[in-house]
Order: C-alpha cells, then sequence, then structure tokens
C-alpha cells in the first residue's frame, strides 16, 4: 500500500497503524508530535486505533511556544 508520510511517498504494510508509523519513521519527540492524516488531527490516544488507508498523506507537526 502507497502513503505519503511527510512529503515523501512510501510502501507500507496493510493494517499500519499512525503509531506504528511514528516508529518506523523515527519521529523526534513523538510524546509531543501532533499527526494529521489528510488534513485532519488524530487524537494522540487514537493513534493505536488509527489504521492508514491507500494513498493517505500523513505530516508530523510541532507546536512550539515562544517570543515575547
Amino acid at each position: 500500500m502507497n502513503i505519503t508520510a511527510a512529503g515523501v511517498k512510501k510502501e507500507v504494510s496493510e493494517g499500519l497503524t499512525v503509531a506504528q508509523l511514528v516508529i518506523d519513521e523515527k519521529v523526534e519527540m513523538p510524546q509531543y508530535v501532533t499527526v494529521t492524516v489528510n488534513d485532519d488531527f488524530v487524537e494522540h490516544g487514537a493513534f493505536e486505533s488509527t489504521v492508514l488507508k491507500e494513498g493517505d498523506s500523513i505530516e508530523f507537526l510541532y507546536f512550539m511556544g515562544g517570543g515575547q
């Protein structure tokens, strides 16, 4: 099955979850990452149960505070 993860097209196994993709992609600071699938936010608690589908586009986002 083909997906796009962080802008890179990849072939992955059927039944891949968001949680496993985070591990496979060696995402830095996984406890702080926000994930979107096809521009929809996935709740951190749903990573294990969210199964990816053919053609999905996944992005890993980090929200940083700061400024004055």
